[in-house]
């Protein structure tokens, strides 16, 4: 059982009264600690209902987002990151910006061994789009280089 310390950063689990920021907001993100930091194990969330506005026609666009890492000694708590990636409801930019802004602030947040976002965006004009970011501590380099090399084969094998 957590005790009420280790509880101490996280408002908004269990609050009935939630606003839901329309807005790009960091803010809302929220962690509680690691209470296994000695074991590497990986921690994955899916966000099949993404969406963000284009920031040239203000057209919504929408996509599939997976996050993954490895987390040192803080975690995101998962409802601040719905409340985050809802956040971008509004936002304008393009998608791999969108993809690039998710890990770089996930990084700034926990500060985890390893952390990668992956963004399925459905075609607008007939393309569609698959950004990756990924980030690394020096322990996971290889690692880094490794899921980067995997992600490039699979998805120009997807598209033959």
């Amino acid at each position: 059982m957590r005790t009420e310390n280790e509880l101490e950063g996280v408002t908004l689990l269990g609050n009935q009264h939630v606003k839901y920021s329309d807005n790009y907001n960091p803010d809302v993100l929220e962690t509680f600690p690691n209470k296994h930091p000695e074991n590497e194990y990986l921690v994955t969330f899916d966000c099949p209902e993404f969406t963000t506005l284009c920031p040239k026609t203000g057209q919504p666009d929408f996509g599939h987002i997976f996050i993954s890492y490895i987390p040192r000694e803080r975690m995101v708590e998962s409802k601040s990151l719905k409340l985050y990636l809802f956040s971008f409801r509004n936002h304008g930019d393009f998608h791999e910006d969108c993809v690039n802004i998710i890990m770089k602030d996930l990084v700034k947040l926990m500060d985890p061994k390893y952390l990668e976002v992956t963004g399925y965006f459905m075609p607008r004009g007939g393309i569609s789009i698959f950004p990756f970011a990924n980030y690394a501590d020096a322990d996971h380099k290889e690692l880094k280089a490794q899921r980067l090399r995997e992600q490039f084969t699979n998805n120009t094998r997807a598209t033959r």
